[in-house]
């Protein structure tokens, strides 16, 4: 039994970016009082504070990558479904506790949809004998089926009041209108030309609106599905993604492959605003606009608009510009460093495995983009350097600089002579990346010297101002000069390959994380091991990060466990299992007992550590 001295807690979650595909709809949901997002990334679902969307909770329940989330009328719950045909309905007020698990369908769930009594789900999507099935919320009873279709269907929407109406859109270019409930078929609507993306009832009940690729928008009668009216032929240039209705049924809005948002009067039929995202004239495939929805409960008029590539942009009716964009990861986050530039503010730096490298402001948990020309594959590496310089390396086998103060990649990008696994930087200037042929220096962006190994292939990299440390695949761990290359030493095997090198602040200690879990710890003037008993991971180790003092250190590895060590006490630690979801893969420390880790559920995650002393 090991005690523990120190406590941990978890300050926040910084949500990534919802999963977008393109060419394919992207559903998202607000609760009823207009304070929360609903939405799927990867295989968890994020409910995300609108005003504040530094403020997250996640939801971790599903097995498989998940589809779409859809907040309850009640707001007391939230359905979800995933591409194993599945859908999760649990509690979002509490503590996230499962109610219920039912298997839907043998395919991806597209979207679902609740009754007003939220009683009833119908869930929909792309299944091998059926397309879609109602439910009831707390049982998963049948009360219906869904017949009509011929192709996998899109879009579900449920009539809010009695007698309950539902309407589906698919990829048959049918809409079909069921009666309920149980929820029957009524009639076969066919008015669009091509696939159906998105279909909503007035908050009212008294319309219901379909759009599709087809960029045709159709009005019907919510409560005998009779075709009302055609809106807005030839205004949408491309095919229309997502609708949503405002709360007083008069006006809805739509989003678009041509890159607008566009508020509609559903009465007189006209475009009554647009707004048209990305460089004006210019054809910007990340700025389709895959997905929309204007929050009820709301008093300011917020349309919030999601993007291809993930961020969300805050809209308001009369405003011709944003007011506020939302970005973050999507993917994967492999890499992460944290620099104290820009007035000792510290910014923390994530790379993911899509090539995106976002800036994070600790203070307010916003992510922004990097100006320049950044990676175009998986980030592998980044790490911090003097006078606020940052390198990050990508399997797209480049080094990049960036300017921590400014933000900015800068100058071109230098290329590595194979593909990279890790950076370190000295305070002289230099650089050195070790790639799967062997180790690379660098200085201002030119190659200063190459030492290539013949017999094995580097697998970590870490500096200090006197010392290169480079681990390779045969367990060895060679210590070499970091201005010619040349090997100074060479310790002895751990017995299992290293896969994390980090020199303490101090350059005192070298903390070493193997791939069977276990962490050693160097003294650099013996090179002796003076610390073995940092054993708690049961899987690789991908990250350890030590803190300025020098006196702690964190770790995070494969097992999705984050471990903070103390140097004087070894046998003591602290830590969080289940930090991130398909592991942990990065870790810094970003001031005094508080600690960042990233990981392969595309969040950012800080923990609090106290007791350090």
């Amino acid at each position: 039994m090991v005690k523990q001295s120190h406590s941990w807690s978890a300050e926040s979650i910084w949500a990534p970016s919802p999963s977008t595909t393109r060419g394919q709809p992207t559903p998202i949901s607000a609760d009823p009082k207009g304070e929360r997002l609903a939405y799927a990334n990867n295989k968890s679902i994020f409910l995300r504070s609108i005003d504040n969307p530094a403020v997250s909770t996640q939801y971790t329940g599903h097995t498989t990558a998940t589809t779409v989330a859809r907040f309850s009328p009640s707001g007391y719950y939230v359905a979800s479904g995933d591409i194993s045909g599945t859908v999760r309905v649990w509690d979002c007020v509490g503590e996230g506790a499962t109610k219920g698990e039912y298997h839907i369908i043998g395919g991806k769930i597209n979207d679902l949809a609740w009754d007003g009594d939220s009683a009833r789900i119908i869930a929909v999507g792309d299944g091998k004998e059926k397309f879609g099935h109602c439910i009831t919320a707390d049982s998963g009873n049948s009360v219906g089926e869904l017949s009509g279709h011929s192709s996998q269907i899109n879009s579900v929407s449920i009539r809010q009041q009695r007698p309950l109406r539902a309407m589906t859109g698919s990829d048959d270019t049918s809409l079909v209108f069921y009666h309920g409930a149980p929820f029957k078929f009524n009639t076969s609507i066919r008015k669009h030309q091509r696939f159906i993306y998105g279909v909503a009832f007035s908050p009212d009940g008294s319309s219901v609106v379909s759009v599709g690729a087809d960029k045709q928008i159709f009005l019907y009668d919510g409560r005998t599905g009779e075709p009302k009216a055609e809106i807005g032929a030839g205004e949408h240039k491309g095919s229309i993604f997502g609708v949503s209705w405002s709360k007083d049924s008069k006006k809805f809005v739509t989003s678009s492959a041509d890159q607008t948002v566009k508020i509609w009067d559903a009465e007189a039929g006209k475009a009554i605003q647009t707004w048209r995202m990305g460089e004006e004239g210019r054809v910007s495939i990340p700025d389709h606009q895959v997905g929309v929805v204007w929050p009820h409960g709301r008093s300011d008029g917020l349309i919030i608009s999601l993007n291809l590539n993930g961020d969300f942009t805050y809209l308001s009716e009369g405003n011709s510009l944003p007011h506020k964009v939302v970005h973050g990861h999507q993917k994967n986050i492999t890499a992460i460093a944290a620099s104290d530039a820009r007035d000792s503010v510290p910014t923390l730096f994530t790379g993911s495995s899509d090539g995106r490298i976002c800036n994070w402001n600790i203070s307010t948990g916003t992510a922004d983009y990097l100006d320049g020309e950044g990676h175009t594959n998986y980030v592998s590496a980044i790490t911090a350097a003097p006078e606020s310089r940052i390198y990050s390396v990508g399997w797209d086998d480049t080094l990049r600089s960036i300017d921590a103060s400014a933000t900015v990649f800068t100058g071109s990008s230098t290329s590595t002579d194979g593909q990279p696994k890790g950076v370190a930087a000295t305070s002289n200037g230099l650089t050195a990346v070790a790639t799967h042929k062997g180790v690379e220096s660098f200085k201002d962006g030119q190659k200063q010297k190459e030492v290539q190994f013949k017999n094995a292939s580097p697998t970590a990299i870490a500096a200090n101002d006197d010392v290169l440390a480079v681990a390779c695949d045969d367990g060895s761990l060679l210590i070499l000069s970091p201005t010619s290359l040349d090997t100074k030493r060479k310790v002895d095997s751990l017995g299992s390959n290293i896969s994390i090198l980090s020199f303490s602040p101090t350059g005192e200690h070298l903390a070493a994380g193997c791939s069977n879990g276990k962490i050693s710890v160097f003294n650099t003037s013996t090179w002796e091991i003076v610390i073995s008993r940092w054993s708690s991971h049961t899987a690789r180790v991908t990250s350890i990060s030590w803190n300025k003092e020098g006196t702690h250190a964190v770790s995070g590895g494969l097992d999705t466990n984050v471990f903070v060590w103390s140097v004087k006490k070894p046998g003591m630690r602290v830590g969080k299992a289940n930090a991130h979801k398909d592991g942990v893969n990065g870790v810094a420390w970003v001031g005094d007992g508080r600690v960042v880790s990233v990981g392969g559920d595309a969040a950012v995650k800080v923990w609090g550590v106290e007791g350090l002393s």
